[in-house]
C-alpha cells in the first residue's frame, strides 16, 4: 500500500475509532466519513462494508490483546497474568460501545470478517487460563469460552451508565471467583488495580 493511501486509511480508522467510542458500533458510515472530512465514497473505497471497517479497526486491538497474552504468559505468576489480561480485555472492549454483541456474534459466525480474530483472542485467554489451572491457581471447571463470555459480560457492565461505577468492584468479584486460594482451596481475593 502506498504511503498516502496508508495515511488516508489510518485517518479513516482514527475517525471511526472516535465515532464508535462515542456512539457505538452502529454509528452511521456517513458520520464517520464526515468526522474524517471525506466523502462517503472515499470511506467506501477503503472499507466497502461496515464489517470491513469494524474488522480493520477491531482486529488491531484483538491482535494487541493476543500478543499481550503471550507476553504475560512468559512473565510472572499465571494467576496474575490471567487477571491482568482479563482486565486489559475488559478495558479495551468497554472502549468501543456495543462491541460485545458484535464479538459474541462473530465467534459463532464463521463467515464473519471478525471470526478469526475473535477465535484467536479466545484461544489466547484459554492458554492463560490453562496455565493458571495447571498451577492450581484457577478453577478447573471453566474454559476459554467461559473466559470470553466473562470478558463480554464485564465489558457490558462498563457500557451501562447506571452500572459503570460498580464495574471495577464486580471485576474483582468475578476474578476472585475464577482464582483459587492455593492454601485454603477456596476463592482467592484479587488485589484491586490502581
Amino acid at each position: 500500500m502506498r504511503a498516502d493511501a496508508r495515511k488516508n486509511r489510518d485517518h479513516l480508522l482514527a475517525a471511526a475509532s472516535t465515532a464508535i467510542t462515542e456512539q457505538g458500533v452502529d454509528v452511521s458510515l456517513r458520520d464517520i466519513a464526515r468526522r474524517a472530512d471525506v466523502g462517503l465514497a472515499t470511506l467506501l473505497r477503503h472499507f466497502p462494508t461496515r464489517e470491513a471497517l469494524l474488522d480493520a479497526l477491531l482486529r488491531t486491538g484483538f491482535d494487541e490483546l493476543t500478543a499481550k497474552a503471550g507476553e504475560l504468559q512468559a512473565a510472572g505468576p499465571p494467576e496474575d497474568a490471567l487477571v491482568s489480561w482479563l482486565r486489559d480485555c475488559v478495558a479495551w472492549t468497554t472502549e468501543y460501545r456495543g462491541v460485545t454483541a458484535l464479538m459474541a456474534a462473530a465467534i459463532e459466525d464463521t463467515e464473519s470478517a471478525l471470526h478469526a480474530s475473535c477465535v484467536t483472542l479466545r484461544a489466547a485467554g484459554a492458554q492463560l487460563l490453562t496455565r493458571a489451572q495447571a498451577a492450581g491457581t484457577a478453577r478447573g471447571d471453566i474454559d476459554g469460552a467461559d473466559v470470553f463470555a466473562l470478558v463480554a459480560m464485564l465489558a457490558w457492565l462498563g457500557d451501562q451508565p447506571s452500572l459503570a461505577p460498580r464495574a471495577d468492584h464486580l471485576f474483582d468479584v468475578v476474578a476472585s471467583a475464577i482464582l483459587t486460594d492455593t492454601q485454603g482451596g477456596g476463592a482467592r481475593p484479587v488485589i484491586a488495580h490502581s
